[in-house]
């Protein structure tokens, strides 16, 4: 199921498949059957429709988030970014399938490959809205980099993936809502709601998840956090932090300031 998502390559096939096997998923397991979790090698790089346009984080565009043109490329922005975590997530599932984990852990994945995949829709909708689509403009080439440099380690792809990049989402939402909330409107304002609401979980399963692999390992996980995100994640993290909502999802500041400062 994981590498069937991870090679459709429209964004809306994609997400249409991603959300029926989430639901062929819990459908099972609230049947109480007994599932068992596959073998599958999946892709290096997903299947990608042939726009938008990738390009290097420098070369795309900038717009002024206080005209239409440039509110457009918000929601074109985040919509790259919700599909590419819809990959990410079936890529945590059928990459690291080898890894011996609770069944808690794949009920935690699919739900939030799942809510990804409504998120990508919720962009797509206000995006078409408004008179344009995904793929209408140039989007960011460097998404999957996490994934290409985590291939070999569940921990530092948990460690990058949810609690670093997911948890950044926890800090610039709430100035994404500000803008369209000055422009009145509405559809946005309550997509990206749903998706600040919901991204709150997926840090927190990636918090709880890194913490039950230290334990396993007896690991103190402070130190080995600083390390794999010093050596996977190729730049310090960027204040100001969202404190209240990183502590929500179990990531407490001295995590993520002193990388932030240099000093871990």
């Amino acid at each position: 199921m994981a590498v069937a998502v991870l090679n459709t390559a429209d964004g809306r096939a994609k997400t249409a498949l991603s959300r029926g096997y989430a639901a062929e998923w819990f459908a099972a397991r609230d049947a109480g059957v007994d599932v068992e979790i596959g073998a599958a090698t999946p892709p290096d790089f997903p299947a990608r429709p042939t726009h938008p346009e990738l390009l290097s984080p420098r070369d795309v565009p900038r717009r002024k988030p206080g005209t239409p043109e440039g509110r457009a490329a918000i929601l074109h922005a985040v919509a790259h970014i919700e599909l590419n975590a819809v990959d990410l997530h079936w890529d945590l599932i059928a990459r690291f399938g080898h890894v011996p984990l609770p069944i808690g852990f794949y009920d935690d994945w699919v739900k939030a490959a799942d809510e990804e995949s409504k998120h990508f829709n919720l962009m797509c909708d206000c995006l078409e809205a408004n008179g344009s689509h995904y793929g209408a403009m140039p989007a960011h080439a460097g998404m999957w980099k996490a994934a290409e440099d985590t291939t070999d380690d569940i921990m530092a792809r948990l460690a990058v993936v949810p609690m670093v990049l997911e948890a950044r989402g926890l800090d610039v939402t709430p100035g994404m809502i500000k803008i369209f909330k000055q422009a009145k409107d509405q559809q946005a304002i309550d997509a990206l709601e749903v998706i600040y609401a919901e991204e709150v979980h997926h840090v927190s399963y990636g918090s709880k998840w890194f913490h039950f692999l230290c334990g396993r390992e007896n690991i103190d996980p402070k130190p080995l956090f600083h390390d794999l995100v010093q050596t996977h994640f190729h730049s310090q993290l960027k204040p100001p932090f969202n404190e209240e909502k990183r502590a929500e999802a179990g990531i407490p500041p001295d995590f993520y300031w002193p990388l932030a400062d240099g000093t871990a």
